[in-house]
């Protein structure tokens, strides 16, 4: 079960998720965002973190030829997609894919066919305005069907005192975490971050010893 902690805007931040075991760090570059940050910012934080920790950058409806820029000079490992972007779009990128989808009532389980099967899907909850970041959790139900078939991102309101019972419920391949460890808009939490990763890893220990 890996982690992603996602909305990083500060050094101190990456280091604790790195101590406490992400496997990825997540960097916002949509100025709509209260947790957006410069590429110059993210590339220093970028220099810090260790090979083994994956680089994100979260775009929204970005021209591709700017996400390559930046993605370039940050030195980002894939990149996140979270507005209309299209299959055709994707295939373009350069880097691996995560393509956000919004859970709801609305979501047309057969379009999900149409992102290639290496393409992650990051499944949040539906706001067309705040994309992502919104605290609120999805139907972990219809989460696990989509989990079972394809390598799932779960994200959508995770927090400490709920990210054991999501992973229970919906297996994904990793969890993604933002304002469920916030003090305030991109200022994480130390307290609530080393929860939130103890929470996983009994999780993790319980789903070991189920197999």
């Amino acid at each position: 079960m890996r982690v992603k902690v996602c909305g990083v805007t500060r050094l101190e931040d990456a280091q604790l998720a790195v101590e406490l075991g992400a496997a990825a760090i997540g960097f916002i570059f949509w100025s709509g965002s209260p947790r957006a940050i410069a590429a110059d910012r993210a590339q220093a934080i970028v220099r810090a973190l260790p090979a083994f920790v994956t680089p994100v950058g979260v775009f929204v409806d970005e021209a591709p030829e700017v996400v390559e820029a930046v993605a370039e000079k940050v030195g980002l490992g894939a990149v996140q997609l979270h507005g209309h972007e299209t299959p055709a779009y994707v295939e373009a990128m350069r880097r691996p894919v995560i393509r956000a989808v919004g859970v709801d009532e609305t979501l047309d389980m057969r379009s999900l066919a149409t992102w290639l099967p290496e393409v992650v899907l990051l499944l949040d909850a539906h706001d067309p305005e705040r994309r992502g970041g919104t605290g609120r959790t999805i139907d972990w139900q219809l989460a696990g069907r989509i989990a079972a078939s394809r390598r799932t991102i779960l994200s959508g309101g995770l927090r400490p005192e709920n990210v054991g019972a999501a992973v229970q419920a919906v297996a994904p391949y990793a969890v993604d975490v933002s304002s469920g460890i916030e003090a305030a808009p991109g200022i994480k939490d130390p307290g609530r971050m080393r929860a939130f990763f103890q929470a996983v890893d009994i999780a993790r220990e319980l789903k070991q010893h189920r197999s």
